[in-house]
């Protein structure tokens, strides 16, 4: 495997960057949108500018949480242009590029990095199913062929496969791999994810909910949902725990306990971009086939939002 053309393992200052970039709370922003679907750039703007000011370490564009089924190539890029141009320097840029397909999954690292991004992260093959070594094959061509370090990504609730720990570890040998957003949840896959890496890999809690046990056994922060809605609060409560803080970090988290889970209350961004619109942050446009929160819901949506400190 040869090294990445972009990319160091030693502990040069670009790699002493993307650790500092990739340690703390990070959010997995939501795309702003009219009620057509078209993307609101002025909402997204203000969104950029509002994570600057208020602790979060990076902005991941184009994850789950962004819609990243629904959105054209030309759509992440200008999202990343804008939010490259507004903030970079005040928050890292990493932007989400995964498919289904090694070929197409290349193609998109190509292109993307070419952009003024930190990083790129790439989330399990979903559907197709790949065996452990199928994983493996298909990180390790990726990182290969990326002049960005790469975040992998796994959350077997979405792709319907399990990136066990045994192949993080081995992906985490690689030049060029510089993290893993672990969406299992808890502290002990954390724990085992670890065990089986390199030293100074770093893990990234997928799991807002868990988020706080995660770094406290070893997690270097959080790729969030909750961000969205309270970033200063999540790190405040990241930074806690990261100082291995546990009281402290338990006080910070115990108002977003609610919110953590009234997000996933229907799938990921619906939630999240209802609350959103709540606040007067961005409008109420997401894009089919998902639709808006669901009446049943909106009462604990907005409980959670008021036990978060967020409205009155």
């Amino acid at each position: 495997m040869t090294a990445s053309p972009g990319f160091s393992a030693a502990p040069d200052a670009a790699s002493r960057r993307m650790v500092e970039l990739t340690t703390g709370s990070l959010v997995a922003i939501v795309t702003p949108m009219d009620l057509d679907g078209a993307i609101d750039f002025a909402a997204w703007d203000r969104l950029v500018d509002w994570h600057a000011a208020s602790g979060s370490r990076a902005l991941v564009i184009g994850g789950t949480t962004g819609e990243s089924a629904t959105l054209a190539e030309s759509e992440l890029c200008q999202l990343t242009e804008r939010a490259c141009a507004r903030a970079h320097g005040q928050l890292g840029i990493i932007v989400g590029i995964g498919s289904s397909s090694t070929a197409a999954t290349i193609e998109r690292a190509r292109a993307l990095a070419a952009l003024p991004i930190d990083a790129l992260l790439v989330v399990t093959p979903a559907y197709n199913r790949p065996t452990q070594e199928g994983l493996y094959r298909h990180f390790a061509a990726v990182a290969e062929a990326a002049t960005k370090p790469l975040v992998l990504y796994n959350v077997p609730s979405r792709t319907a496969v399990d990136m066990l720990p045994e192949t993080t570890g081995r992906l985490s040998q690689l030049p060029g791999i510089l993290a893993v957003k672990e969406a299992v949840p808890g502290a002990q896959r954390v724990r085992e994810i670890l065990a089986a890496s390199r030293s100074g890999f770093g893990v990234l809690s997928g799991d807002d909910a868990t988020a706080r046990e995660a770094i406290l056994a070893g997690a270097r922060g959080v790729i969030s949902v909750s961000a969205n809605v309270a970033p200063k609060a999540m790190a405040q409560m990241v930074a806690a725990a990261l100082r291995a803080d546990a009281e402290q970090a338990a006080r910070c988290d115990a108002p977003l306990r609610e919110l953590h889970h009234a997000l996933f209350l229907e799938a990921n961004p619906i939630p999240v971009k209802w609350a959103l619109a709540q606040l007067g942050r961005i409008g109420r446009g997401i894009r089919l086939p998902l639709t808006e929160l669901s009446e049943v819901y909106r009462p604990r949506v907005l409980a959670a939002l008021r036990s978060a400190e967020q409205i009155d």
